[in-house]
């Protein structure tokens, strides 16, 4: 593995040089038996293979720490020595991985990552990972895959598919940087609040909010391009058309007027037609669907729990609630209620995470 770290690298260290453990209230693993490390481990997260370089070595240990949202969580992971970590698909979950000290070799797919503290590594479920772990401590952010994907389905106007992101990211500047300090955040938030408090949901609403736009908004995936012309945001986006996505955007929840739309934007109806076709790749109509679901979807999340689901499809134009429910599962991959219980499960700091 080319830009893995050697296998020899810092073998045989007598100290593993971690800095203070974070989350030391939320402790689920601590143990110097390999075995028990990979079985403890591989539960809160994914079954994995876990191997140190050098079974010699008398300085292996584990740490895991957990603090779990409801679609997130923060977690503190330490390996002591050299070991090689062999999750293959994570299948459930996208991790942010900040190393905190030591290093860290990342494959994800065709991607190769050498990991340290100032760069991070982000892996996407679908992409099959290996890692080699040199005495390394990472703050982990977990983020649930039906979550991210039902959110890009919401910004690009697609239906859900897999996301995969680039493996890298640079936390010394830009964007990267942004996420990192949201990531410390969180965890000095946790260690605040401690593991038998509740966080409003409000507040989980609010984190969720600022996670999904750090994650899809600004960072580089395969949907990229589609969110950039769903949004009205493509530097190729003739003027026009995107006064017309503005208006659709304002007017969402109004009966779509095509003589007023045209005339809003000053093009004829069969020119605006044309051009949603040619660059949003689909109708006026289909577009102010998808903005409607899009916008059903937020409201699920993070809308009170008082607030019933038939008036938020009646406020946002819905006046036939199961071709509403069809459209809406066809896109996201679950109905409306399955969303809305998913939203408002307890939104206890709890010292694990949920399947």
């Amino acid at each position: 593995m080319a830009a893995m770290l050697s296998a020899e690298a810092g073998a045989g260290r007598s100290d593993s040089g971690f800095a203070s453990p974070r989350l030391p209230e939320f402790c689920r693993v601590a143990t110097t038996d390999i075995d028990q490390a990979a079985e403890q481990i591989g539960r809160i997260f994914c079954p994995h293979r876990l191997q140190p370089v050098d079974r010699t070595a008398q300085h292996f240990g584990a740490v895991h720490n957990c603090a779990a949202f409801d679609g997130f969580s923060i977690n503190y992971v330490a390996y002591g020595g050299v070991v090689t970590i062999d999750p293959g698909c994570l299948e459930r979950f996208f991790l942010v991985q900040l190393p905190l000290s030591g290093a860290a070799g990342i494959r994800a797919g065709s991607r190769e990552v050498e990991s340290r503290p100032d760069v991070a590594s982000l892996l996407s479920p679908t992409l099959p990972t290996r890692m080699v772990w040199d005495d390394c401590a990472q703050l982990i952010l977990l983020v649930d895959r039906r979550l991210v994907e039902q959110r890009a389905a919401a910004l690009s106007g697609k239906m859900v598919q897999p996301i995969t992101f680039d493996a890298a990211i640079d936390v010394s500047e830009g964007c990267g940087s942004m996420l990192a300090a949201r990531i410390h955040e969180l965890a000095g938030l946790a260690e605040r609040i401690g593991p038998h408090r509740i966080l409003s949901a409000v507040a989980a609403a609010d984190w969720r909010e600022s996670l999904l736009d750090l994650l899809l908004v600004r960072r580089t995936h395969n949907l990229s391009d589609a969110v950039l012309r769903f949004s009205g945001r493509s530097e190729a986006l003739p003027r026009r058309l995107q006064r017309a996505w503005d208006y659709l955007q304002a007017h969402a929840t109004k009966p779509l007027d095509l003589v007023r739309l045209a005339d809003t934007v000053g093009i004829g109806i069969r020119a605006l037609q044309c051009g949603f076709r040619r660059h949003f790749g689909s109708s006026i109509s289909e577009m102010l669907l998808d903005l409607r679901l899009a916008q059903l979807n937020a409201r699920l999340m993070n809308a009170p729990p008082e607030v019933h689901i038939i008036d938020m499809a009646f406020d946002l134009g819905f006046t036939h609630l199961g071709r509403m429910a069809g459209a809406y599962k066809a896109k996201f991959g679950e109905t409306p209620s399955a969303t809305r219980r998913r939203a408002y499960a307890p939104a206890m700091l709890r010292p694990a995470v949920t399947n």
